[in-house]
C-alpha cells in the first residue's frame, strides 16, 4: 500500500451493509483457517521471529484485543515479522517515519457507539433516553518492520525470556540418544537427508512443556532414518505416506511422554483430516502406526540406561 493515503488508510465509519461485509470478511478468514486444519488461536510456540506477547500499537503502546489479536498474530506468523508493533499509515508519518513503498497493510476493526445530535434533541424534547447508534471502523495497519525512519523506541524489542522449565529425565534422554539436536529458528522438524532435529528454543514456547513434546515428536522421526529403524521418510508433504509417518511420530511422542511422566498432547492437530483419510482408507493403518511408534519409543528408551548419570551431573 506504500504511501497511499485516503479514508481507508486512516480508518472510516462504515454503514450497515459495509459493517456486515466486514464481519463476513473477518469471519470467513477464521473459517478458512479452521477448514484448512489450522487453529488460529492455538500454536505450541509463538513465531520464533517475533517477540512473545500481544500485538500492540507502536504509537500508543496499547495492546490490541479480540478478533484483532488473531488477525495480527496470523499476519505476523504468515509474514515472519520480528515485531508485535503495528501502526496506521498516519501514525508512521506523525512519528517521523513512513511506510515503505509497495508494502501492504492488514485490516483491523474497532467497534463503538455514538449518539447523533438529532437523536439527543429528539430525546430531550420527548423525555426519552437517547438511543446510541453502533458503528464500526476499519483501520489498515502496518507492522513496524514495514516502515523506515521510526524512532528507536517504536521498534519492538523481544521481552526477556522466562527461566527454562527443565524436565531432567527428558533432557537426559535427548542427550543420551546422541542425535544431532539443534536448537533455534522458528520451526520444529527432522531433516532426514542431513539427519538432524531442529526445535525452537524452549522459552519461545508459550507452554514450555511443549518443548519436550515437540522434541520427542521430532526424535520419533529421527528413529526412522535408514541407519536406525529404516522407515520410509521420502514421502512428499501432503501425501498419505507423509501423513502415516506423522501419525507414527505423534504416537511415539505420546508413548515417550507417558514413559517419562510428561502429559502428552496432540501437537499436529492440523494433520487430523489427513489422518482420518488414511484410517478410513485402511482399517489396519492405525495398528501399523501404533506398532511402528512402539518400536520408535522403545528404540529411544533403550538409551535411558545412559540417562541417569547425565541427569545426576545436570
Amino acid at each position: 500500500m506504500g504511501r497511499t493515503s485516503g479514508r481507508r488508510a486512516r480508518g472510516e465509519v462504515d454503514g450497515g451493509a459495509a459493517r456486515a461485509s466486514l464481519y463476513d470478511e473477518v469471519t470467513a478468514r477464521v473459517i478458512a483457517e479452521l477448514e484448512a486444519g489450522r487453529f488460529p488461536w492455538v500454536q505450541p510456540w509463538d513465531s520464533a521471529a517475533a517477540a512473545p506477547g500481544l500485538p500492540r500499537n507502536a504509537a500508543s503502546n496499547r495492546a490490541y484485543s479480540g478478533i484483532n489479536v488473531l488477525i495480527l498474530w496470523g499476519e505476523a506468523i504468515a509474514r515472519d515479522y520480528a515485531s508485535q508493533g503495528w501502526l496506521t499509515f498516519k501514525q508512521a508519518l506523525d512519528a517521523g517515519g513512513c511506510v515503505r513503498k509497495g508494502e501492504h497493510g492488514v485490516g483491523v476493526v474497532y467497534a463503538d457507539r455514538f449518539t447523533p445530535e438529532a437523536e439527543k434533541e429528539r430525546a430531550a424534547a420527548e423525555g426519552d433516553a437517547a438511543r446510541a447508534v453502533p458503528f464500526l471502523k476499519r483501520f489498515i495497519v502496518f507492522n513496524v518492520a514495514q516502515c523506515d525512519g521510526l524512532p528507536e523506541g517504536m521498534l519492538s524489542r523481544a521481552a526477556p525470556l522466562p527461566p527454562r522449565e527443565i524436565v531432567p529425565v527428558a533432557e537426559a534422554l535427548i542427550a543420551a540418544c546422541r542425535a544431532d539436536f539443534r536448537i533455534g529458528g522458528a520451526e520444529a522438524y527432522y531433516a532426514p537427508g542431513e539427519d538432524y532435529v531442529r526445535v525452537p528454543p524452549q522459552p519461545a514456547f508459550r507452554h514450555q512443556i511443549d518443548y519436550y513434546r515437540t522434541a520427542l515428536h521430532e526424535l520419533g522421526h529421527w528413529t526412522g532414518h535408514a541407519s536406525r529403524l529404516a522407515r520410509d521418510l521420502s514421502n512428499p508433504f501432503g501425501s498419505a505416506g507423509y501423513a502415516r509417518e506423522e501419525l507414527v511420530a505423534e504416537l511415539a511422542s505420546a508413548f515417550l511422554c507417558a514413559a517419562l511422566g510428561i502429559v502428552p498432547s496432540v501437537r499436529h492437530a492440523d494433520y487430523l483430516g489427513a489422518w482420518l483419510a488414511v484410517l478410513r482408507a485402511d482399517n489396519r493403518a492405525i495398528f501399523r502406526a501404533a506398532s511402528l511408534a512402539t518400536k520408535a519409543a522403545d528404540y529411544l528408551l533403550a538409551f535411558q540406561a545412559e540417562a541417569p548419570a547425565m541427569e545426576a551431573a545436570a
